[in-house]
Parts: structure tokens; C-alpha cells; sequence
């Protein structure tokens, strides 16, 4: 009988430590997670909390992505996701600044690092952008302060900043936490398994949940169905290729020359990730934090329409999932696009001297691969705007309350079934490094 490598994970003394490190410092995380912010009005945190288990709405979503942190309002309510939404920014500015493109392509190494100073110096203003309007977003629909001396005058100034300078802080010590894990833990997988066990940690409590409500057994039993086909639909779409047949030239070896080799470069359905669905959220949400600003301005028209503004964009309104849908498949084109004009695959191949059969090397190979993906990009879009809308669709059909739990079986799952994948990936290869292969092995 044929045996795993994986029965030596423990006695592989290097990831046995990267193991134990990354599992430290996620304790640290979580325990953090639970640290209020100065000042907050404990009464109506509580009602954050029961807003928050309807699952279908902004503060539920955030909720979920912040395991847990929003409802609890601690300084981890805004998790690491303006140091994600700043890299994006940069990440698609690079097309649109041929000083930047040209840098990236020429020292990799020194672009990669003026990438992660930037990102870090960008996710500070919009950390203070977000903390300040996801207080005042809080505080609208609520209709009372989550912060007890909430305001700019000389008497509210002190508690006010206290309170937005510790969610920053939040944020900033949760990207450290993530920087660690890559480095001393499992390598390049920190902010990944940091929204990880912020999603997974909301999983027991939203099926207890369910059971305090004492839901009809149909409604269980649909959960289960749905999560289940959930997971293998997105292992499915995460794992779908077209493989492109690609010719590389023979090499001559010694005074022979090798014949050519046939070969696939294989373009993924789903190129762009979970990306399409964060950034869709954000700019959805940018709205109301902008509308915030204005929610208590003196002029009548421009309250109003402020008041609107952040009613409309707060998730509970019937065009809201709709425009979600449309952006996540829109977002998911562009940023598709993005990567793959940046990966040139037409000049890459042209280098090596390899020809896809019936097409002329350098541009021409590279719009036709764009055609290509573009057109397998189409049922990945699709799927994740689906994914995406899920929760809203079952909010529909499921009792009130019912449906927080579908948060975790669509944007969710897609995060934990991806980040699992990696993860496990990561561990065989590193496997496989430190000699325990199981062509050697067994």
C-alpha cells in the first residue's frame, strides 16, 4: 500500500517550526481581535452585534471578513484590508504609468520592493479614510454613537482620535502579524491565512446560531447541500485550465539536435482570484464612507442626499446585489487583463524561440492569448459574481437570520477553499525540498 510523505510533517523539524510560528502568531491575532476600541459605547456595540447576524447587509459582510471584529468593534475592525485595496491600486496603476511598468520589467527585485514601501505608505491615509467612515457609516444606521464622545469639537477631539488612531493601529499590527508569518512562518501565506482565521473562527458561531433560532430541518439540510456543492464548485472553476499547445524548439546536444517539443501553457478560468469580489465591495463602500462626511452638513439638499447616499449603499437596498454582480464581473475583466498584459506571454515565448502552431511569435501570439483568455474568463466571471451575490439571493428565500451562514459558503468559502489549496501546496513542495518524496519513499 502506497504512503503519503505527509506521516513526516512532524518529524521535519524546519516545517514543523514554520508550522508551530504561524500557528503563535495567528493566537496573537485572534486574541488581539478581541480588544475593543477606546471608547466605545458598549450598549450600542451590542446592537452592532445582532445587526451584524443578518448576514445579508454591509456590517454583517464586514463582519465575516473581519472575523468577527466588526460586531465586537475592536481594533482589528477593519482587518488588513486597506493594505489589500492600496496594492491593488498600485497593481493596476502600473499599465497606466509607463515609468512604473517599465520598472517593474526591468529590476523585478527593486519593483517589488518599491511595491511594498508604497503599499504600506498608502495604507495609512486610507486606513484613517476607512476607520472615520466606517464609524460614521455605524453610526447612521444605528441612529447612536458607537463611540461615546464622538465628534470634532474641543471637548470630542481627544476621544475621537483615540478611537481612529487605535483602528489604525489595528490594521498596522495586523499586517505585521502577517509579514511575520511569511517570513518565519509559512512563506508568502500571512495575510492570506490571517483573513483565513478571521472567516473560519465566524463558522461555529453562525451555526450556532441557526440552532438557538430553531430552524426548520429543510433549512439545515439546504446549508449542508449548499455548502457542500459550494466547495466543489469552486474547486472546480479554481482549477479549470485551457491548455494551449505550444511548440518549443529541439536543443542541440553535443553534435545531435533533439527534435521539437510539443507542449500546453495553460491559462486559468479564474486568473484573478478573490480580488474582483474585495475591490467590488470597496467600491461600493466608498460611497457611503464619502457620504458620511456630509451626513450632518448644513445645507437641507445636501444632508439628503448624503442620508440617501449611505442608506442606498449600505447593502439593504433590492439594486444593491445587482451592481455587486455587475462589478465583480466587470473588476474581474479588468483585473484579468491587467495581470495578463503584464505576464506578456508573447514576448516570453518569443525569447525562448516557442511558436503556438498557426500564429506569428511576439504581439500577435500575445492578442491572441488575450482572446483567448478573455473568452475562458467569461464562465470564471460569471461564477464569481455569483459566489459573490449568493448570500443576498438566499436572503430572499431563508428566514430572517437564516442566512448569515451563506456569507461563509460563497465570498468565504472561496477565501478559505483558495488559502487550504495553497497551504497545501506550500507543505508538499516543501516536503518534497526537505528529501520525503513519495517516489523515494515508498
Amino acid at each position: 500500500m502506497k504512503r503519503s510523505s505527509w506521516r513526516f510533517l512532524w518529524k521535519s523539524e524546519d516545517i514543523r517550526n514554520k508550522l508551530l510560528i504561524s500557528l503563535l502568531l495567528l493566537a496573537v491575532y485572534r486574541l488581539a481581535a478581541n480588544i475593543p476600541v477606546p471608547g466605545v459605547d458598549r450598549a450600542t456595540v451590542a446592537q452592532l452585534a445582532q445587526l451584524s447576524g443578518t448576514g445579508t447587509n454591509l456590517i454583517g459582510l464586514l463582519d465575516l471578513l473581519s472575523g468577527g471584529s466588526v460586531s465586537r468593534f475592536s481594533i482589528l475592525a477593519m482587518g488588513v484590508y486597506p493594505y489589500i485595496t492600496a496594492q491593488i491600486i498600485l497593481q493596476l496603476l502600473q499599465p497606466v504609468i509607463p515609468s512604473l511598468e517599465r520598472m517593474m520589467k526591468e529590476d523585478p527585485r527593486q519593483g517589488r520592493i518599491w511595491m511594498e514601501k508604497w503599499t504600506v505608505i498608502l495604507t495609512i491615509p486610507m486606513a484613517l479614510l476607512s476607520a472615520f467612515g466606517q464609524i460614521n457609516i455605524f453610526n447612521q444606521m444605528l441612529g447612536s454613537s458607537v463611540i461615546t464622545s464622538w465628534g470634532f469639537t474641543a471637548d470630542k477631539l481627544l476621544p475621537t482620535m483615540t478611537a481612529i488612531i487605535s483602528m489604525v493601529g489595528g490594521t498596522m499590527f495586523g499586517i505585521w502579524i502577517g509579514e511575520l508569518i511569511s517570513e518565519y512562518g509559512l512563506r508568502n501565506q500571512g495575510l492570506s491565512l490571517i483573513i483565513f482565521s478571521g472567516i473560519v473562527s465566524r463558522l461555529p458561531q453562525g451555526l450556532i446560531s441557526m440552532l438557538n433560532q430553531k430552524e426548520p430541518w429543510w433549512v439545515f439540510a439546504l446549508v449542508l447541500v449548499v455548502l457542500t456543492l459550494t466547495i466543489f464548485a469552486i474547486v472546480f472553476v479554481q482549477q479549470g485550465r485551457r491548455n494551449v499547445p505550444v511548440m518549443f524548439p529541439g536543443r542541440r546536444i553535443g553534435t545531435r539536435m533533439s527534435m521539437p517539443v510539443r507542449s500546453n501553457l495553460p491559462l486559468m478560468v479564474n486568473m484573478a482570484g478573490m480580488i474582483p469580489i474585495i475591490f467590488a465591495q470597496s467600491f461600493l463602500t466608498f460611497p457611503a464612507i464619502l457620504a458620511s462626511f456630509f451626513v450632518n452638513s448644513k445645507a437641507a439638499w445636501l444632508s439628503k442626499f448624503a442620508t440617501w447616499t449611505s442608506s442606498a449603499f449600505g447593502g439593504d437596498t433590492w439594486w444593491y446585489p445587482i451592481m455587486f454582480f455587475l462589478l465583480v464581473v466587470a473588476f474581474c475583466y479588468f483585473y484579468t487583463d491587467v495581470l495578463f498584459a503584464q505576464q506578456d506571454y508573447g514576448e516570453n515565448l518569443k525569447k525562448q524561440g516557442a511558436q503556438i502552431p498557426g500564429v506569428v511569435r511576439g504581439k500577435p501570439t500575445q492578442d491572441y492569448l488575450t482572446r483567448v483568455q478573455r473568452r475562458i474568463t467569461l464562465p470564471g466571471a460569471f461564477f464569481l459574481g455569483l459566489v459573490a451575490v449568493m448570500p443576498y439571493i438566499f436572503g430572499y428565500i431563508l428566514p430572517k437570520g437564516s442566512s448569515g451562514i451563506f456569507l461563509m459558503s460563497a465570498a468565504g468559502l472561496l477565501i478559505v477553499v483558495g488559502t487550504i489549496r495553497d497551504t497545501v501546496e506550500y507543505i508538499s513542495t516543501e516536503l518534497h525540498l526537505h528529501g520525503y518524496d513519495d517516489r523515494l519513499i515508498n
